[in-house]
C-alpha cells in the first residue's frame, strides 16, 4: 500500500465563500511571519524528525501555520475539522483513529492552513517532520519544545 496524501482524501464539505474577516487578517499577519508550529507541543526533536503533538476540545481552533518540511500526520482519535486553506477555499474533513497521510514539499513550496475542532469530541494527531527536507525548518520558539523528563 502506497502512503495516501490530502489529495487522496475527499473533504466533506468545500466552502469557496470569502473568509470572515479576522481569519483574513490572521492569514495576512501569518504571510509577513510564518508560523512553523505544526502542533501544540513538539514532544520529541532528533537530528532528522520533529515530533508534535496536537490537542483541541471542541469548539478549539489552533491559528495559521506553515508546512515547509517533508511530514505525516496520523489521527490518534475519531473528530471533524474545519480548516481554511491558502487557496481561499474552506473545508471540512472527517478524521478516524490511524488515518494517516504525508506530504511532501519540494524547494521553495510550503502548505499554509488553520484547523478548528467542529465535532463533539477532542482532536488529536500526532504530525511527524522529516528534519532533511527540501526546505530549511523554520525556526520554533522554545516555548512549545516538552521538557525532558528523567526516568
Amino acid at each position: 500500500m502506497s502512503a495516501m496524501s490530502m489529495l487522496d482524501k475527499k473533504a466533506a464539505a468545500v466552502d469557496t465563500s470569502a473568509w470572515p474577516t479576522s481569519i483574513r487578517q490572521e492569514f495576512e499577519r501569518e504571510a509577513k511571519a510564518p508560523n512553523g508550529c505544526v502542533g501544540h507541543e513538539l514532544v520529541s526533536e532528533t537530528d532528522t524528525l520533529r515530533v508534535w503533538m496536537l490537542r483541541l476540545a471542541p469548539g478549539e481552533r489552533v491559528g495559521f501555520h506553515r508546512h515547509v518540511l517533508d511530514y505525516f500526520w496520523t489521527a490518534v482519535t475519531a473528530s471533524r475539522g474545519r480548516q481554511h486553506l491558502m487557496d481561499g477555499t474552506t473545508v471540512e474533513y472527517d478524521y478516524q483513529p490511524g488515518e494517516t497521510r504525508h506530504e511532501t514539499y519540494g524547494p521553495g513550496e510550503f502548505k499554509v492552513h488553520d484547523l478548528e475542532n467542529i465535532g463533539t469530541t477532542e482532536m488529536v494527531f500526532m504530525t511527524v517532520e522529516t528534519l532533511n527536507s527540501a526546505n530549511p525548518p523554520l525556526p520554533i520558539p522554545a516555548g512549545v519544545r516538552r521538557e525532558a523528563v528523567a526516568a
